[in-house]
């Protein structure tokens, strides 16, 4: 067996790999049409493409999301290799980290779905308040040890609820 049979071997015809890749055919080719329901109670059935134009409609917000998402994982590193102290000072602004972290991702891919929300404009403007007013501030607190803007988490937690619930109207 030389170098080309064993990599295919290992990538596509071992009993793992064509397994997945049979499943995953199974299941693209199930999905063929995505069923929304419009204002007037009507089921609207958009295949895939249709939905991707969806989103090119709403554009501003995909890119919201991508630039949210690299604020996020540049936060997240920096966080990361940052050196807390060993003692509870220093254990408590690490969890307040990586509280802001999640709930800035969390919020980030949330963002994502604003194109097929009936008002996304007020659900963009709610989850980006809660990004700032929640996450900021643990950001700052947890960076520099001063819980001066601390009060403004839960202005930017009932911004998060506010989002979420105007993603039903």
């Amino acid at each position: 067996m030389g170098l080309k049979d064993g990599i295919n071997y290992v990538l596509f015809n071992n009993p793992i790999s064509s397994g997945t890749f049979h499943m995953a055919k199974s299941a693209a080719n199930s999905v063929s049409k995505i069923g929304l329901v419009s204002k007037s109670g009507k089921t609207i059935t958009m295949s895939p493409p249709d939905i991707y134009k969806l989103a090119a409609l709403k554009g501003p917000y995909i890119r919201l999301a991508g630039v949210s998402g690299a604020v996020a994982v540049i936060l997240a590193a920096y966080g990361s290799h940052k050196r807390y102290s060993p003692d509870e000072k220093g254990i408590e602004e690490r969890r307040i980290f990586e509280t802001a972290s999640r709930y800035h991702f969390i919020h980030t891919l949330s963002l994502l779905s604003l194109p097929l929300c009936r008002v996304p404009f007020l659900a963009g403007t709610l989850f980006i308040s809660g990004i700032m007013l929640f996450c900021g501030p643990c950001y700052y607190s947890s960076f520099t040890g001063d819980k001066t803007y601390s009060r403004l988490t839960p202005i930017g937690g009932f911004c998060f609820i506010m989002g979420w619930l105007s993603m039903c109207l």
